[in-house]
């Protein structure tokens, strides 16, 4: 008897399971544990976005913060343990510690950052030789003409602290201890479009800024205009040559007398000293001081200047480039009568006035 009820008892529990099964493959139930795991993973992945994106905005850098911060964490670097040395000076002092090379016995020379902000044409390339003939000044040219360097500010940011790093290595580079450091940047290369971003960098940095101008703004065109004649008829043996180093080629290239367009004349003029004016307005915040072409040919002084401005020891610079248009206004434009009339009682009248060299 107790073996029979205990046997009911088992059926009872395997009809209820059974029961319970069918309930669950039927559907009903299965479609509510199913909808409850959904919810659950849902849950699951809402949080964990959340705190993925509370953790990015937390790291995330904007626009217009501290570029210095960046810089010294993504590439630049520095020696804290160098103790300034001589009197105090107006600029800032670095000490790299570039990623290629060990500076050694320099490790602890301070180094000056510049940049030379220019035009083409404006003598930028007669002025940078003659720094880099000084033993303790880098200047590395015209980084920027390469576009992709200038792409976006990123990129400009990067390639500028590997600079400032002393890791850009060309000829330019020093075997003495470089105390100044820079290179050589168009106003239409990209200063100007992040003219905000740049002047922040070079505040931040300690960068000074040699803005290199030309007063003669229509010989700076004359020059323009012979440089895009070379480059397309390359009279040299069929080479393009934006500078020389010999008075017989420079005499080749003078040849070349270009046709201004008188139409337009004072208007390119005009929009020339714009972008200058401007240069000096973005960059007033910084450590600028303003050079002129005609000075640095007139007066050796200048040039002494300048080097008191980098923060190295001045001395006499020299340069192999050879000036190529020497002779008076007249000779150097085609349709020089056109070109006198439109400038005469204008105020550009003074550019006719070739009375110096340069």
């Amino acid at each position: 008897m107790t073996g029979i009820q205990s046997d009911s008892k088992y059926e009872g529990g395997h009809e209820c399971f059974a029961s319970t099964m069918k309930d669950l493959c039927s559907g009903k139930e299965w479609r509510k544990i199913s909808t409850v795991w959904r919810l659950l993973v849902l849950v699951v992945i809402g949080a964990v976005s959340l705190y993925m994106c509370m953790v990015g905005v937390g790291t995330r850098q904007f626009p217009f913060e501290s570029v210095e911060g960046a810089v010294v964490k993504d590439w630049r670097r520095e020696d804290e343990s160098c103790a300034p040395r001589g009197p105090s000076v107006d600029y800032y002092q670095h000490y790299p510690l570039p990623h290629s090379y060990g500076r050694q016995e320099c490790q602890c020379t301070p180094v000056h950052f510049f940049v030379i902000l220019s035009m083409q044409r404006s003598g930028s390339g007669w002025f940078e030789t003659l720094l880099n003939n000084h033993p303790n000044i880098s200047s590395h040219g015209e980084i920027f003409s390469v576009k992709p360097r200038r792409a976006n500010f990123s990129t400009i940011a990067r390639t500028m602290d590997k600079i400032y790093n002393l890791d850009w290595l060309n000829s330019a580079a020093k075997n003495e201890c470089t105390a100044a450091v820079g290179f050589k940047w168009m106003l239409n290369q990209g200063p100007m479009e992040y003219s905000r971003e740049v002047s922040d960098y070079f505040e931040k940095m300690g960068v000074s800024v040699i803005l290199l101008l030309r007063r003669n703004v229509l010989k700076r065109l004359i020059s323009i205009l012979a440089n895009a004649y070379d480059r397309k008829a390359k009279p040299l043996n069929g080479i393009h040559k934006s500078h020389v180093h010999s008075v017989e080629e420079a005499m080749k290239l003078a040849e070349y007398r270009p046709v201004i367009d008188v139409n337009h004349l004072t208007d390119n003029l005009h929009r020339v000293e714009q972008i200058t004016d401007d240069a000096q307005r973005f960059f007033n915040n910084t450590r600028l001081r303003v050079v002129y072409y005609e000075d640095l040919v007139m007066d050796p002084k200048h040039l002494m200047q300048v080097q008191e401005f980098l923060g190295v020891q001045p001395r006499k610079l020299e340069s192999l480039q050879v000036k190529i248009h020497t002779r008076p206004l007249r000779e150097q434009i085609q349709n020089w009568d056109a070109v006198l009339a439109r400038l005469k009682a204008t105020q550009y009248e003074t550019l006719l006035n070739d009375g110096d060299s340069t």
